[in-house]
C-alpha cells in the first residue's frame, strides 16, 4: 500500500465499486499512460509573499481526501510521491518538481500537482519547459484564481509565479499566453492590472463569472483557447468563495461558485490539450472539518476523468 492511500473497500458487486485507493500505484518505467499525482510539499513561497503558511501540509491532506473517491474510467492511477521544500530554497524544489512533471510527461502521463503554495505554478510551468525541450508550440497558461500573481519582487513567490513563466517564455521563444479566471478587482493593485495589460494577460472578473453569464464565459473560454496548442491548467483554491473554501492562505470575499468552475473546467478538458495541471494553496490548518480539502479532491476527480477519461 502507498503511504496515504486508504479507505473504505465496497462489497464486491456486478458493477465497479474500486475506490482510488484500491487502484493508486506508483509509476514504473514503461507503466502504460494515465493519471500521475505528485506533491509539492512548500509553505516558502507564501511566507516569502507574507501570506498566513500550512500550505505545505496540502499533498498530505489532499490524498486522504482523494482515496475514498470512485474509479470512473480505465485511465490508471499513479502516486509519483512528493517534492519537499527544505528550508528556504524554494528554487530548489521548483526545480525538482519540474525534472519530476518532464519525467511524467516524457512517459506520457497527465501529471497532476498537488500544493503547496502557488509557487508550484512556476514548477509545473518548468516541467512543460523541460518536456517540450526545442519544440515551441503555443501554450495557454489557464488559471482559475483571485490573484493575478505577476507580482514583480527580487526572488520568487507565491505572488510571481505567472510572471516569471511569462518572462522566461519570452526569453527562450516560447509563445506563452495568460489567461486568469476569477480576478477579484479588491484583490489586485492597480499596477497589477497595468502589468496584466502590458503582457497582454487575458482575464475574467469574479463578478463576471456567475450563472446568468455562465454561456458567455464558456464561449469566451473556448475563443481564447481556439488558437493554442497546449494547455497547462492550475486552480488556486483561493478563486472558490470563503464559505466554499476556507482553508487557504488568502480566502475570497466574493470567489467564483462551484456551480460555474466546474463547467468551465468541462470546457478546458474538451479542448483535448490540457497537458498537466495542478491545484494550489490547500492550506489544513485552516480548513474547517477539511472541507476544502473535499472540494480540492471533487476539481481533481472531475479534471482528471473529462481530460483522460
Amino acid at each position: 500500500m502507498i503511504p496515504g492511500w486508504k479507505g473504505r473497500i465496497d462489497p464486491p458487486g456486478d458493477g465497479d465499486t474500486r475506490r482510488w485507493h484500491q487502484i493508486v500505484a506508483t509509476p514504473e518505467a514503461g507503466a502504460p499512460a494515465g493519471v500521475a499525482l505528485v506533491g509539492f510539499a512548500c509553505d516558502e513561497g507564501i511566507r516569502r509573499n507574507n501570506g498566513r503558511t500550512g500550505s505545505a501540509q496540502g499533498p498530505m491532506v489532499l490524498r486522504a481526501a482523494l482515496s475514498n473517491l470512485p474509479v470512473r474510467d480505465d485511465a490508471p492511477l499513479y502516486d509519483a510521491g512528493d517534492v519537499i521544500c527544505e528550508g528556504e530554497d524554494l528554487e530548489g524544489a521548483q526545480a525538482a518538481f519540474g525534472a519530476r512533471v518532464a519525467a511524467l510527461l516524457d512517459a506520457g502521463h497527465l501529471p497532476i500537482g498537488l500544493g503547496g503554495g502557488h509557487e508550484i505554478a512556476f514548477a509545473s510551468y518548468q516541467g512543460l519547459v523541460g518536456h517540450l525541450r526545442e519544440r515551441r508550440p503555443r501554450v495557454g497558461i489557464v488559471n482559475f484564481d483571485a490573484h493575478f500573481d505577476l507580482r514583480q519582487q527580487p526572488v520568487g513567490s507565491s505572488g510571481t509565479p505567472f510572471l516569471q513563466a511569462l518572462d522566461h517564455a519570452a526569453g527562450i521563444g516560447l509563445d506563452a499566453q495568460y489567461l486568469c479566471l476569477g480576478i477579484s478587482a479588491s484583490a489586485n493593485t492597480r499596477q497589477l492590472f497595468e502589468t496584466a495589460r502590458q503582457r497582454g494577460v487575458r482575464y475574467l472578473l469574479d463578478d463576471e463569472m456567475d450563472m446568468r453569464r455562465l454561456d458567455l464565459c464558456q464561449q469566451r473560454v473556448a475563443d481564447w483557447l481556439r488558437d493554442i496548442d497546449l494547455i497547462y491548467l492550475t486552480i488556486c483554491l483561493d478563486v472558490l468563495p470563503h464559505a466554499t473554501a476556507p482553508g487557504v492562505s488568502a480566502p475570497s470575499a466574493r470567489g467564483v461558485p462551484l456551480e460555474v468552475l466546474e463547467p468551465l473546467l468541462e470546457t478546458i478538458a474538451a479542448t483535448g490539450k490540457v497537458a498537466l495541471m495542478d491545484v494550489a494553496e490547500l492550506s489544513p490548518p485552516f480548513d474547517r472539518d477539511n472541507g476544502t480539502a473535499r472540494v480540492a479532491a471533487r476539481l481533481i476527480h472531475r479534471a482528471a476523468h473529462a481530460i483522460r477519461g
